[in-house]
């Protein structure tokens, strides 16, 4: 059929309900780095490293809960409804984070928000994935990226918006004692109340998936959306398709069907490429960008403006992604993702330990991120909407974005360590030796998906 047949206005609309997911995982996944130097002071855990590495890595304890139930829940209740029930949880950890005034509770709350994170990153790229085109599929699941990218730049500009001017020689009393120590800070977090409200009451009008409606018999509810997507032509051929593939597996997923082997070498690919995605080192930029720039030699107030930057330099060259994800392809851009970030962080590190200016590391930076963007942080989330078969897309979507957030988890929770045992270059290096061992893995093992039906990926990747 006519690729001029499908309902864009309605694909594009619940893309971007679904993705609305994406843009509180981005907030929620950020603000706390522009807040740190402040709840720090107020907590006073500023020089307990093991203290500030659980404030910021805790959250994802609560993602990687949210991501290992995801697929359970939603392969027995559905996306949508998962859906919603992120978006209420990403609403009451803002609100409970930024009104506490001790730090197990604080704790308690970044938990919660963590859950909603992991349902949402798990649960809105497949959602998208399911209802979207195959000619079009890479550009809509890159939405979701995109608007984590929005996420991430909206929490960067509303925590330098929020705090006060800071003075470059301020000590830790000064900026406890400072509207930033005391209020600024639970600003930041309340901020977030008003995107994930607007989630929550928008995610009840979208859909359901179709595949999940065929996969637990209700084909006609399945049709009629599918027939809203692109024509009854299109809803025929994609119905059956759907039918096909779901008559692989038994009734009931178990164990077994992760590790048939069948689906076993793609559930590798999937859990390598989450872990990867998080362990090529660029979010440490976002997570601890305190750091990351002081060591360059800039102030608290130059951090919060430079963040702003990155994430500026983060939606430029998404967007980037977004208009080539479909012609040049995922395999192309995961290789050049992977090469090009070992190579900036080897010169990064290289210029951290000559103590070069700290205009230089920013640069370097901004090289690192714009490769990031436009690689390995939206294709990522492409494939491991792709690749999975359909019988158990929900479950094996789950273990990999619990791969991710595991790897994430150690990823945040290391740096304090590794940045005071091996020092910023030494850091940087060591990602640098991850990302070229991501660039062979991906060199031997990832096919290209683009332009294919997720039922004809299924077929090619069983061979």
């Amino acid at each position: 059929m006519s690729k001029s047949d499908f309902n864009k206005q309605f694909i594009f609309g619940i893309t971007a309900v679904s993705a609305m997911g994406g843009l509180l995982f981005g907030y929620d996944w950020v603000v706390i780095g522009g807040a740190k130097p402040f709840y720090e002071r107020f907590f006073d855990i500023a020089s307990i490293p093991h203290l500030q590495g659980w404030a910021m890595s805790s959250a994802l304890i609560g993602c990687f809960l949210g991501a290992i139930t995801s697929g359970f829940l939603a392969d027995k209740f559905g996306r949508k409804l998962l859906l919603i029930i992120a978006a209420a949880l990403f609403t009451i950890s803002a609100i409970g984070t930024g009104a506490v005034n001790n730090f197990t509770v604080f704790i308690l709350f970044r938990l919660i928000g963590g859950l909603g994170i992991g349902l949402a990153s798990a649960v809105s790229p497949m959602y998208i994935a399911e209802i979207s085109p195959a000619h079009i599929r890479g550009r809509l699941v890159s939405v979701n990226q995109l608007t984590i990218v929005i996420g991430i730049l909206a929490a960067q500009i509303i925590n330098y918006l929020i705090a006060d001017n800071i003075a470059a020689d301020a000590t830790d009393a000064d900026i406890l004692n400072s509207w930033n120590g005391q209020m600024g800070w639970r600003w930041m977090f309340w901020a977030e109340v008003v995107p994930a409200s607007v989630f929550f009451l928008m995610a009840f009008f979208i859909p359901e998936s179709p595949r999940f409606l065929v996969k637990t018999g209700k084909t006609e509810k399945a049709a009629a959306i599918l027939t809203r997507i692109g024509g009854k032509e299109y809803a025929l051929a994609e119905e059956k398709n759907i039918e096909h593939t779901l008559t692989t597996f038994t009734k009931k997923i178990a164990f077994g069907d992760l590790v048939h082997k069948d689906v076993k070498p793609i559930l590798i690919i999937g859990i390598v490429l989450a872990a990867f995605q998080q362990w090529c080192g660029v979010n440490v930029v976002f997570n601890y960008a305190e750091e990351v720039f002081v060591s360059a030699g800039y102030s608290v107030g130059d951090m919060l403006f430079n963040i702003i930057i990155t994430g500026a330099v983060n939606l430029i060259f998404t967007l980037v992604a977004m208009r080539v994800v479909d012609t040049i392809g995922r395999r192309k851009l995961m290789l050049f993702g992977s090469i090009g970030l070992a190579v900036i962080y080897f010169i990064l590190g290289g210029s951290y330990m000559m103590k070069l200016d700290g205009t230089v590391i920013l640069i370097l930076v901004l090289f690192g991120i714009a490769t990031y963007a436009m690689t390995l942080a939206p294709i990522t989330w492409v494939v491991l909407s792709e690749i999975f078969p359909n019988r158990i897309r929900g479950a094996a979507m789950a273990v990999a974005t619990t791969a991710l957030w595991i790897a994430s988890f150690l990823l945040t929770y290391t740096f304090p360590f590794l940045n005071k045992l091996f020092h910023a270059g030494g850091t940087f290096w060591l990602y640098a030796f991850i990302c070229l061992a991501g660039f062979l893995f991906i060199l031997k093992r990832l096919p290209e998906t683009k332009g294919k039906t997720l039922e004809e990926i299924e077929e090619e990747l069983k061979k």
